[in-house]
């Protein structure tokens, strides 16, 4: 028998314990630590002789089940835009037509320049592009666009006598016109000096009123013709305008030339020139320079010609080189789209 003192009566008199209760009080003590195990506390208290469960002291957690997580999809990249092909001339192509142009012209009277260049692509092609020549009634472009630097320059517009001397010199290449505004410009020296401006290097004015003998070469008569559709150009775009509206607009008996390159639905805008020259011996002068513009394409295109025979002969052989140039740089530009097109592969 064991003894204890009573929880209510400090220092009292120890008293003994029943037998039975300490056999109970050891079975109530597994089962708290039984519980504990179990991740459940449970508190005993004796009362009479007797033992008494409490509630829980912990709530039980349930566990619940995490999914494994879930695969980002890898995204599908969207398909890479095939880039647009450059056309190329390639040197091979360039070889055959120069071949084929020198074949031409070894049956035709006098010497001749072509250059062609189409604004869309940037491609090009010049043949005997260093031989200058007279301009004869082509250097009119030349003297136009001088009097619009000069009227820029002035701030002001052209007059309405200067408009219909331009008109006059540009649609029917009269030759009083390009006088009085060859003068007007001040002359040699005044388009020398546009010329500068325009960066025409190969461009020796002709003396005095001499301006038909101005001398040039196919390079330079592009440039020309760029400072009238690139908006780099030092004239304004409503001069630009002005100026190839006129070369659009020439008479009937003058639309040759590079005409002769034109497709059906073209438009073109040129200025054309002729000449016998006596220090030639009377053999003719037969120039064209001018525009050519579709849907897909922008050609420029200036032919120079030298000591032919008659000015029918030469209006022939400056259209057909026109021709023939043009249909190369088209064929080339086709070839190049066609060809980059079906080597690409498509997108799954």
């Amino acid at each position: 028998m064991t003894f204890r003192r009573p929880r209510d009566a400090p220092g009292a008199a120890l008293r003994p314990v029943p037998k039975h209760q300490g056999v109970l009080r050891a079975g109530v003590a597994v089962l708290a630590v039984t519980a504990l195990i179990g991740g459940v506390s449970w508190s005993t208290t004796a009362r009479s002789g007797a033992a008494h469960v409490a509630s829980p002291s912990a709530t039980i957690k349930a566990v619940v089940p995490v999914p494994p997580p879930t695969p980002t999809p890898t995204p599908t990249p969207s398909p890479t835009p095939t880039p647009t092909p450059k056309p190329v001339f390639s040197k091979s192509a360039r070889k055959d037509l120069t071949r084929r142009v020198g074949s031409y012209l070894k049956g035709r009277s006098g010497q001749l320049s072509v250059q062609i260049q189409d604004l869309s692509t940037g491609l090009s092609y010049g043949y005997n592009a260093d031989m200058r020549h007279a301009t004869a009634s082509i250097v009119k472009v030349d003297i136009l666009v001088t009097l619009l630097l000069r009227a820029q320059r002035e701030k002001r517009g052209l007059s309405r006598d200067e408009r219909a001397l331009a008109t006059r010199m540009i649609t029917e290449s009269d030759n009083n016109a390009a006088d009085a505004l060859w003068y007007r410009v001040g002359g040699s020296y005044g388009v020398a000096a546009a010329n500068k401006k325009l960066k025409l290097r190969h461009t020796t004015v002709g003396p005095a009123g001499y301006w038909g003998a101005t001398l040039t070469d196919v390079a330079d008569q592009i440039r020309l013709l760029k400072s009238l559709t690139s908006k780099k150009s030092p004239l304004t775009a409503k001069n630009r305008r002005y100026a190839l509206g006129l070369m659009g607009d020439v008479v009937s008996s003058q639309d040759w030339g590079v005409s002769a390159a034109a497709g059906r639905k073209d438009t073109t805008a040129l200025k054309n020139g002729w000449l016998p020259r006596k220090i030639d011996g009377d053999l003719w002068t037969i120039n064209s320079i001018g525009r050519v513009q579709g849907d897909d394409h922008d050609y420029l295109i200036a032919v120079l010609s030298s000591r032919t025979r008659s000015m029918g002969d030469g209006i022939a052989t400056v259209e057909h080189v026109a021709e023939m140039v043009r249909k190369a740089l088209s064929k080339a530009i086709s070839t190049s789209t066609t060809s980059t097109t079906s080597s690409t592969p498509k997108n799954a």
